[in-house]
């Protein structure tokens, strides 16, 4: 690792437990390759990844790197069911996981279809177990050496599970060059970066918001990160404050916790030049908050597909271009076209293609999806937007039906497919509602079987006890039917005007 070579004193990495600088970064992970290897992991296998954010999730993505294997970060909040499925598809033979996660790794490994055969447990092992190893013994035993392995910029680094439309989560294949070229575009972003920068990395890492915004394009610099392992809002502004953080990603409903803390006024942001939003549109109450707060603030739109940065409404063009993405990233082209990937004139809708070399490489095990979004050479994002004369971008509808609650991406058929298993509803839709604290929630319209009457909190349990909690839905209004086109689909566009708050054309 260059960074290594170059600043091998600089402070890298630390959290409570765990402090790295670039130079002893540079021999834990050598360690943790060699680790890898002496597992039978190759060039091309995946490493999974069921981790809180950590200094050593971290060591594994990078190990894997050195390696040439594939990270497969999976969320946290995940049911074993959930995370089995990721197992499966990703074909992972070895699991890095929390020791506090572990329970549902063991759920999950012991499923059809799941061919781990070794859990890697990062913290206190639960105890000596057939295919469980601790963690930091597999550091200590590992070679200081790098493995010398040929990685080409092309290779796959990263399988990033993004929901698919069919509810079943699409693999992302991310490749060593879109990371590095997501940092390089986040270099050429004002005010951009440098080796002086701090961060506090709060959202999770498993999502590509937490890993690609700031912690790894401050890696590429040389900056400093302070993990901390999950985001609670005092103890966010403590060690913003404490840590003389410079620069900070959050998805709104973070941002937006972060100005209900009573006591904000007493904690010294005054280190901070700039914070950035991004996963869902930031409430311009959270923006105007921020920046009466003295706080350089903008927003970003990404993908996972992207790596992620596609464009940012800079500070500057606040309040005057709110309710637009901004501009595109400087290594990114974009266009919007219509159905026949024609250009469409200035200030006029169609959906929004994008290229550069932060793009994906397609999705995991899925050549005709992966075809389908890769068209004529751009790829397609599936949003629906328009470019102004400025080359400002403005989103008037997300992929089809898409929630986005608290920077979490959820599809209603995969809460549909579970609802209709309740021996009491005979008919479901599920879409998304404006939600002060989380930007969106998921709303439930049930239709219940002829003399049936279940509850509210009936459904949201039966929900909850069969997906992550941030699926299930946090309302439930009840009707005699759904309304149907003439071929039978469901008009949800209705029942977003009925129910969800939302104007039928979203501003973002």
């Amino acid at each position: 690792m260059r960074r290594a070579l170059l600043e091998p004193d600089h402070l890298a990495l630390y959290s409570k437990h765990l402090r790295l600088t670039y130079g002893e970064f540079e021999t834990r992970t050598n360690r943790i390759a060699d680790s890898l290897y002496r597992e039978g992991v190759r060039q091309g296998d995946r490493v999974a990844m069921l981790m809180l954010n950590s200094v050593e999730f971290m060591e594994v993505l990078f190990g894997c790197a050195k390696l040439g294997a594939i990270a497969v970060p999976m969320n946290f909040r995940l049911t074993a069911a959930e995370v089995a499925y990721l197992l499966a598809d990703s074909g992972a033979g070895l699991l890095v996981v929390s020791d506090k996660l572990d329970p549902v790794a063991a759920q999950a490994v012991s499923m059809e279809g799941v061919r781990v055969r070794r859990r890697w447990v990062v913290g206190e092992a639960a105890g000596p177990a057939e295919g469980v190893a601790p963690y930091e013994e597999l550091v200590a035993g590992g070679r200081d050496e790098v493995r010398d392995e040929a990685v080409r910029e092309d290779d796959i680094a990263v399988i990033m599970y993004t929901s698919g439309t069919t509810g079943r989560p699409k693999g992302a294949m991310l490749s060593h060059g879109n990371m590095t070229w997501n940092a390089i575009n986040m270099l050429g972003r004002a005010p951009g970066i440098s080796y002086r920068d701090r961060t506090v990395t709060a959202a999770p890492m498993f999502h590509i918001g937490g890993l690609g915004v700031f912690t790894l394009p401050l890696f590429y610099v040389g900056g400093a990160n302070f993990i901390q392992e999950v985001f609670l809002p005092s103890e966010t502004l403590a060690l913003m404050q404490s840590e003389r953080a410079t620069g900070m990603f959050l998805v709104p409903a973070m941002w937006a916790a972060l100005t209900k803390v009573k006591d904000f006024e007493s904690y010294d942001l005054s280190e901070l030049r700039f914070g950035v939003s991004g996963g869902a549109p930031c409430p311009i109450t959270v923006i105007e908050f921020m920046q009466e707060k003295g706080v350089t603030f903008q927003e970003g739109f990404g993908m996972t597909e992207t790596a992620p940065l596609v464009s940012v409404l800079a500070a500057e063009d606040l309040p005057a271009k709110a309710g637009s993405i901004g501009r595109v990233a400087m290594h990114v082209d974009a266009r919007i076209v219509d159905d026949q990937d024609r250009d469409m004139p200035v200030d006029q809708v169609g959906e929004l293609v994008l290229q550069g070399p932060n793009i994906f490489k397609g999705y995991w095990g899925l050549p005709a999806a992966s075809a389908e979004a890769f068209r004529n050479g751009w790829f397609h994002t599936g949003d629906l937007g328009r470019m102004d004369a400025e080359g400002f971008i403005t989103l008037v509808d997300r992929k089809k039906d898409m929630i986005i609650t608290g920077g979490e991406n959820v599809y209603p058929i995969e809460v549909e497919q579970v609802l209709f298993r309740h021996p009491q509803i005979s008919d479901v839709a599920v879409i998304g509602a404006q939600d002060e604290r989380w930007g969106e929630t998921v709303v439930a319209v049930v239709v219940p079987k002829p003399g049936e009457s279940p509850t509210e909190r009936d459904v949201i349990d039966f929900a909850r006890a069969n997906m992550a909690h941030f699926k299930a839905p946090t309302r439930v209004e009840f009707v005699a039917e759904l309304p149907r086109n003439a071929t039978g689909k469901i008009l949800k566009r209705d029942l977003r005007v009925k129910f969800s708050g939302l104007p039928e054309s979203l501003g973002r």
